[in-house]
């Protein structure tokens, strides 16, 4: 009896832990289909990404495409910001017949000054060798006029007899109104005494402040520097004569002249604008607090040509001698389309400005040029008033072009 019970219960066991293997299997194996449902299908959601971003991009470089002028120079900001660089207008301006010609710098004779011998005698260096071009300071002492050994023009003896003669003055004028006090001595007599006083104040204090026992001193009036040396060390020179000239190399004369078939033109003359050789900066006759002097009436026999003269500021560094490009601008009452004359670039003869075709993008547009002030050039066809073109760092964009290595779609900002 206690067999079959035990055999009962051994059987029960084992078909519950068939049961619950069988349930844990399939347990286990809805779990892995769920897995694979759920990595089928991340790893479909990543399949779509992928062919999203692939048509995004797609999309977006056929945009960048469009976006691409044809035949347009790409200049991006960032190549811009490196440079002096401008997008200029065109404008309508009065621009009348402008004269170019050069023009000697001259130093302003208002703004020179010419020292000369106040004695005859011998010229003697102070120090240092005086040459033109040496910076100067007001009262420096040059060089001196010595009479030494001159039985003529002994600065030394004339020097003492006007201090003797000057303290011989001084005491007789000191009595004189002291006897005057006491009515001694007339009025007129005190008169006589104090001219004679005065004289001799005047003649020695002259003398004392212009020479030394080493003669006449030759200083400079003001600061500036040596425009001309007009002597040498050693030589002799006569009362009068020039010594030494001293600019303060603030002011300057341009001295022009301009042919005589424009001589109906001179007095429509309101302004110019001036250029150093071989360099593009141009100044205005404004820049400079400048104005117009004077022009010649009549033909110069010499050359055949008018004189036209300025006055400037030198402002510029400009060295007196040398000479200046001039474009000398006449009044006009018709306005002409005009930009700025560093827009303009020439290849072969032929002229060329850059026009804006879109942000970072620009087209090379041949133009007609007219008269030019040095400044501003006149577009006789090849552009609008409603375009834009390059200013300052058209020649940047040349070299853009010419180098031909820029990605095209620099152009496109993102």
């Amino acid at each position: 009896m206690m067999l079959a019970v035990y055999s009962l219960f051994i059987v029960s066991c084992s078909q519950n832990k068939q049961e619950h293997k069988h349930e844990h299997n399939h347990q286990e194996q809805a779990e892995e289909g769920h897995d694979h449902e759920d990595g089928h299908m991340h790893e479909h959601a990543e399949h779509g990404e992928e062919r999203h971003s692939h048509n995004c991009g797609q999309k977006h470089d056929e945009e960048h495409e469009q976006e691409a002028i044809p035949g347009a120079i790409a200049f991006t900001k960032a190549q811009a910001s490196r440079i002096n660089f401008s997008i200029e207008k065109p404008r309508y301006e009065p621009l009348g017949q402008v004269i170019r010609t050069t023009a000697r710098i001259a130093s302003d004779q208002a703004d020179e000054t010419i020292i000369a011998a106040r004695t005859s005698g011998i010229v003697v260096l102070a120090g240092s060798p005086v040459a033109e071009g040496k910076i100067v300071n007001p009262g420096q002492v040059l060089f001196y006029v010595s009479g030494s050994g001159m039985a003529d023009n002994n600065l030394s003896v004339k020097l003492a007899e006007a201090q003797s003669s000057f303290i011989k003055a001084e005491s007789d004028y000191n009595r004189a109104q002291d006897l005057a006090q006491d009515k001694i001595v007339p009025e007129k007599q005190l008169q006589q005494s104090k001219s004679e006083y005065e004289s001799a104040k005047a003649l020695y204090e002259s003398l004392y402040k212009n020479f030394s026992e080493k003669g006449q001193r030759v200083s400079s009036p003001s600061s500036g520097f040596i425009r001309q040396v007009f002597v040498s060390n050693g030589q002799y020179v006569e009362t009068g004569q020039p010594l030494i000239s001293v600019s303060k190399n603030k002011s300057l004369l341009l001295k022009a002249d301009v042919p005589a078939r424009y001589a109906s033109l001179l007095p429509l003359i309101y302004t110019a604008n001036i250029r150093k050789p071989n360099n593009p900066e141009t100044y205005s006759l404004s820049d400079l607090n400048g104005k117009i002097l004077s022009f010649g009436r009549a033909v110069n026999e010499d050359n055949l040509m008018i004189p036209v003269n300025f006055q400037i500021d030198n402002k510029a560094g400009f060295i007196p001698g040398g000479f200046i490009e001039l474009f000398i601008k006449t009044k006009s009452e018709k306005p002409v389309l005009s930009v700025p004359q560093e827009a303009i670039i020439e290849s072969q003869g032929v002229y060329f400005v850059f026009v804006e075709a879109a942000p970072e993008q620009y087209q090379k547009r041949q133009v007609k040029t007219g008269i030019s002030d040095g400044i501003r050039t006149e577009i006789i066809s090849g552009i609008t008033e409603n375009e834009s073109v390059v200013g300052r760092g058209a020649v940047s964009v040349k070299l853009a072009e010419a180098s031909g290595s820029l990605d095209p779609h620099a152009g496109h900002a993102h």
